[in-house]
């Protein structure tokens, strides 16, 4: 038996790396999935984003582990794509069980600096849309008198980062809006919790940007963002996280063992947060 047998997850950023492992470890556990990605690139974000063609492949490999997977393209920024996904959700399924808000993006910039632009997608896609996507399957965790929501922060949540104030700002907005949620969800039956990833290896990070900001100057390879893992980490033989691991958390936090469990913020960073600074004597 898996731990989420029977359930619906209904999943934000689901094209590929950590919303793809979100629908992979939902799958192997027994749900069914919607996956929901905007597929499209932004201007303020210098790395590509999801494709059309990633979706399919996430809901495929869902597929191919013996579960059904629900597509939608749309932007975590506006409430009407969302509520017609989830609506379309429990028509096709009868019903969402719980709900990973993953979508995000990362950018940097110092922040006197930034763009109008960049600081709304920033703000608008990695809080304001956390906040929709919550606000989208609550009447209908309402009615069923139960739910649970995993909202994805970061470290970055609990620390400043390098050069994007604005990611942090969100990050930060996560982890509280979390426990807001979790306080008025909790007497109708239904929880919230957030989970702050370290450095994760998806394609949010392993990218020009990423190689250039962990190497400290431009021209960064892959080979610097991975020893920057090892130095960012105090846990043996870690460097970049594998995306599988936050997603191992979130089916804990979804499934019936956390049945107790609301309001709290759960670090997978391989004990980054023990550190002042960047470890200097990393155990390989």
């Amino acid at each position: 038996m898996g731990l989420l047998d029977g359930k619906v997850v209904f999943i934000t950023g689901g094209a590929r790396g950590q919303g793809r492992a979100h629908a992979i470890a939902s799958a192997r556990e027994g749900a069914d999935v919607a996956l929901f990605d905007r597929t499209q690139d932004l201007d303020s974000v210098g790395y590509p984003l999801g494709t059309p063609d990633d979706l399919k492949e996430t809901a495929s490999l869902v597929e191919g582990l013996g579960k059904r997977a629900l597509t939608f393209t749309g932007d975590v920024r506006s409430q009407e794509d969302l509520d017609g996904a989830v609506a379309a959700t429990i028509a096709e399924f009868g019903k969402i069980d719980a709900l990973n808000a993953n979508a995000g993006i990362w950018s940097t910039g110092a922040f006197w600096e930034l763009s109008e632009e960049t600081w709304s997608d920033m703000i608008g896609i990695n809080l304001s849309g956390v906040w929709r996507s919550a606000k989208a399957v609550t009447p209908h965790f309402i009615e069923r008198q139960s739910g649970s929501i995993v909202m994805t922060a970061s470290v970055d949540g609990l620390e400043p980062g390098g050069i994007y104030a604005h990611y942090t700002a969100a990050k930060h907005g996560v982890i509280g809006l979390a426990k807001a949620v979790a306080l008025e969800l909790a007497p109708h039956g239904a929880r919230c919790n957030s989970v702050s990833p370290g450095a994760v290896d998806t394609p949010m990070l392993d990218n020009q940007p990423g190689y250039d900001l962990i190497s400290g100057h431009p021209g960064g390879t892959r080979d610097d963002l991975v020893e920057g893992g090892h130095r960012f980490n105090v846990l043996k033989g870690t460097a970049l996280l594998d995306p599988m691991e936050i997603a191992n958390t979130a089916v804990y936090l979804h499934s019936d063992l956390a049945a107790k469990v609301t309001g709290t913020m759960s670090l997978v960073d391989a004990g980054h947060m023990l550190l002042t600074g960047y470890n200097h004597d990393p155990i390989r």
